[in-house]
Formats: structure tokens, sequence, C-alpha cells
């Protein structure tokens, strides 16, 4: 089954949740890990969101300018 992209809402709630479980020291080792590769994962799909975005943003404007 594949799993589907997260939004960027959603990406960014993860996150969030990922970092209060590890600043209030939630996770063990072998979870941490885990949950490191998943904010890693989470960031490059918000990164490409954010360029996505910036770049339909720059066509608009620059379409409004012709």
């Amino acid at each position: 089954m594949a799993t589907k992209k997260a939004t960027y809402k959603e990406a960014i709630s993860e996150i969030e949740e990922i970092l209060e479980q590890i600043e209030n020291n939630e996770l063990d080792v072998d979870e941490l890990a885990e949950k490191v590769k998943r904010v890693s994962v989470l960031l490059k799909t918000c990164k490409e969101k954010l360029q996505k975005t910036n770049e339909q943003v720059e066509q608009i404007l620059k379409e409004m300018e012709e």
C-alpha cells in the first residue's frame, strides 16, 4: 500500500509533535532514530511544497506584469 504525502500543514503538525516528544524525553534511543528519520522526510516534503508554491507565485506575478 502506497502512503500518500502529507499536506504541508500535516507535516508541520507531525514535526511539532515529534519535537515535543524529544524535548520531553519521551523517546528511547531506537525510537529517537526512527523519529529523526521521519522528521527528515517531512522536512523534505515541506521544502518541496514551499519551492513549488514559490515557483507558482513567481509565475503568476510574471503573468500579471505582461
